[in-house]
């Protein structure tokens, strides 16, 4: 089963103000993933301790896909926390089975370089401001006030590549999800014919945490992400 990159999927909006409530400290959420009659458990767990912040994610997979193919996949991000909310300084892509495809970004705010390594090739590129990746990218959004936006722009690396992503925005929406029923903002990226269109539910009263998202494929093949458990601490 191949996923989406975008899985993610992760977003920023550089010129945002703080969120109104302040964001917690310690998540733990699980997600369901679909595709094609296949499944996969994503379990996450994001930790503050002062100003900086710890993310894991392990993708394991489950019923005919853990037969077929039994690999985890693990993502690491690890960074500074501040005024405008995450910034990451490494983030870690690593399969258990295919070490070919792992993938490894490093970030020099300094230098302001980015460093990408995948598939034993290493490239350095210019790091634009307020750029995530796409496991920060996921927690970034409790650090945006998006009450009044109607458009997010933002640069993500997966670690193999650096793009800038844009998405339109709608408020006051509803989602239901296997751990509940949420008010939502809606992005969608407004996919051109023939491009991958991206759709990220955020729940509001839970600091805008994603609680599902569909990747549109230009083939027409969906992937479906969805909260099926949430535990925040203050």
């Amino acid at each position: 089963m191949k996923l989406p990159l975008q899985a993610l999927a992760w977003l920023m909006l550089c010129a945002a103000a703080p969120a109104f409530a302040a964001p917690p400290v310690s998540v733990r959420a699980t997600y369901d993933v679909y595709k094609s009659g296949l499944q996969v458990e994503i379990k996450e767990t994001y930790t503050r301790d002062k100003d900086r912040y710890t993310l894991s994610s392990v993708w394991t997979p489950v019923g005919l896909l853990a037969i077929l193919k039994p690999e985890k996949i693990l993502i690491d991000s690890s960074g500074l926390i501040g005024k405008q909310g995450l910034q990451p300084l490494l983030l870690d892509h690593r399969r258990e089975l295919d070490e070919s495809k792992n993938s490894r970004a490093e970030f020099d705010w300094n230098n302001k370089q980015l460093t990408l390594t995948h598939q034993a090739q290493r490239k350095v590129v210019a790091l634009p401001a307020g750029t995530q990746d796409r496991l920060s990218v996921m927690y970034q959004f409790m650090f945006l006030s998006l009450q009044n936006a109607d458009t997010l722009d933002f640069p993500m690396t997966n670690g193999s590549k650096l793009d800038n992503y844009h998405y339109a925005i709608t408020h006051n929406q509803t989602v239901k999800v296997p751990a509940g029923e949420f008010k939502a903002i809606y992005l969608d990226n407004q996919a051109k014919p023939g491009e991958s269109r991206t759709e990220i539910w955020l729940a509001t009263q839970y600091h805008n945490l994603p609680c599902k998202m569909i990747v549109t494929e230009a083939n027409g093949d969906q992937f479906t992400q969805v909260l099926s458990k949430l535990d925040t601490r203050p």
